[in-house]
């Protein structure tokens, strides 16, 4: 008997996995490939109910994972994930905080300690294809890049070699994406004093980190607008985090004019794969 298509997405946060891979995990599940979300952390530094900060009274951080593991259920229930694994560590809270040294945050914890309890999934499950971030966590964020030290850690521990992917943006997809960013801030400004700061701010954000991957890294395209709507409907479960952001704003409407697709860098393969693919099991179907 043939070994069953197996995905395994690893994650950092509740969230994390529909804003990513959220078209790719239904897309892949309605073609009847097994889906597995790892999810590192409980996403406590996240804010509160209300939007609530963490440096702000009133923020729970138990009550905070507590609310999120039931979004994130619900995603999960949305996107048909067939078997969900919270890793439960601490979330780290972003590069610099506090957090970050709390010995039971994710950022703390040895990565060969957290590797190993991959490892224990990826051998249950036994994935021809692993996603997870680059190595700058995609946007900075320590969760993020610690989620890719561990997987990695956890790969080279396999006795076979499973295609790597790290999710990302083509930078003139980017670009545009910044450009929509900025207009829409733009939009909102109720006078010239507000459009200044919005301005700079949309500069300074812009300075700080490129988010972008050069379009000839990017050799994973895939079309998920057929299944747009459950996308959509994912981040709308993650209402605590995501209920006032730019996609949510923009409405069902918008979203499916611009959401419908998720980009990828192949990192490796036991194939010798070249050029750019639109399924990521192109190899092994």
């Amino acid at each position: 008997m043939s070994q069953p298509l197996t995905f395994v997405a690893v994650h950092a946060h509740p969230d994390d996995e529909a804003s990513s891979t959220g078209g790719t995990l239904r897309l892949l599940k309605n073609q009847g490939v097994r889906t597995v979300l790892v999810t590192c952390t409980n996403g406590e530094f996240g804010d509160a109910q209300g939007g609530v900060k963490p440096d702000q009274p009133g923020h729970d951080p138990d009550a905070v994972a507590h609310f999120r593991k039931h979004e994130l259920d619900h995603a999960c229930e949305i996107l048909g994930v067939d078997r969900l694994v919270r890793l439960g560590y601490r979330d780290s809270g972003m590069m610099g905080w506090p957090q970050n040294d709390d010995p039971n945050s994710f950022w703390s914890t040895p990565v060969e300690v957290a590797a190993a309890r991959l490892v224990e999934v990826l051998n249950e499950e036994r994935p021809q294809v692993v996603m997870t971030y680059n190595e700058i966590g995609f946007y900075g964020h320590p969760d993020h890049i610690q989620a890719h030290r561990i997987t990695l850690a956890a790969l080279r521990q396999l006795d076979y070699q499973p295609t790597l992917y790290f999710n990302a943006i083509p930078a003139t997809e980017f670009q545009k994406w910044r450009e929509r960013f900025r207009e829409e801030a733009l939009r909102e400004s109720a006078n010239a004093e507000d459009e200044a700061q919005a301005r700079a701010g949309a500069e300074a954000e812009e300075e700080e980190m490129d988010l972008g991957t050069p379009d000839e890294q990017v050799n994973a395209v895939i079309d998920v607008r057929s299944v747009i709507d459950a996308k959509y409907d994912a981040l709308a479960a993650h209402a605590s985090q995501l209920s006032d952001s730019f996609w949510m704003r923009m409405g069902r409407e918008g979203f499916r004019e611009v959401g419908g697709t998720e980009w990828y860098v192949r990192v490796q393969s036991p194939f010798t794969d070249e050029g750019v693919v639109t399924d990521l099991f192109a190899s092994y179907r």
